[in-house]
């Protein structure tokens, strides 16, 4: 349906994270919005927090609305979750281009919030690099996504130069979790499948939130 909505012309300064602390800071929701180039020095600001704090005992990593960004940040950042020489990501040219040339991506970094329980968010605005990444966590280490159905962004795009200043982007490859799950013909389906309404947004109310909290609850009793 449509609306009204009145509008003032402003510099948006999107933030890459956002820590809050939940359920007696036992539980740590770090909100990762971007895989800009800024994204790791500001992700490492974020673990440090989380790595400094002996309260949290849980992570919930929500990547809802992420439109992703670079590939070499989403292998960067699952280093903090990985194991070292963990597979992240496949690219895939396939057999039609003539080079059936299969690249991966593995991990490097320490691992160093491995070790906390971990579930992750995500919802259709979730893309590209975020697809990777929670893709890579559930197919490494079974990591539960909840949510919502991703946006399915997996293609991988090559800028080719043509006559007259024009230009043409072909895409050349599609990514696969290390699983070999084609991210863009699928997306990715969540493991607990919750909806955010707009009559839950007008209540200030987070049931997919709630719900990574009642998962993450239950694993951090077993």
């Amino acid at each position: 349906k449509t609306k009204d909505i009145t509008i003032e012309r402003a510099i948006i300064k999107i933030p890459i994270t956002k820590l809050e602390a939940l359920k007696d800071n036992k539980i740590a929701h770090l909100s990762f919005y971007s895989f800009t180039s800024t994204a790791p020095f500001e992700f490492q600001q974020a673990a440090a927090k989380i790595l400094g704090t002996t309260s949290y005992k849980g992570l919930i990593l929500d990547l809802r609305n992420n439109p992703g960004g670079f590939l070499e940040v989403a292998v960067d950042i699952a280093g903090w979750f990985l194991n070292t020489g963990d597979l992240v990501a496949i690219e895939d040219f396939g057999k039609d281009n003539g080079q059936g040339k299969i690249t991966e991506f593995q991990a490097s970094g320490l691992g160093a919030l491995k070790n906390y329980p971990l579930v992750v968010l995500v919802n259709q605005g979730t893309a590209s690099a975020a697809e990777i990444l929670a893709g890579a966590l559930r197919d490494n280490h079974g990591i539960k996504l909840i949510g919502e159905k991703t946006f399915g962004k997996g293609s991988v795009q090559e800028l080719v130069n043509l006559k007259g200043d024009s230009s043409l982007k072909v895409t050349v490859a599609k990514w696969l979790t290390p699983k070999k799950h084609s991210i863009s013909e699928s997306g990715l389906e969540p493991d607990y499948k919750v909806t955010l309404t707009e009559d839950d947004i007008s209540k200030n109310k987070d049931p997919q939130l709630d719900k990574a909290i009642e998962i993450l609850e239950k694993i951090l009793n077993q």
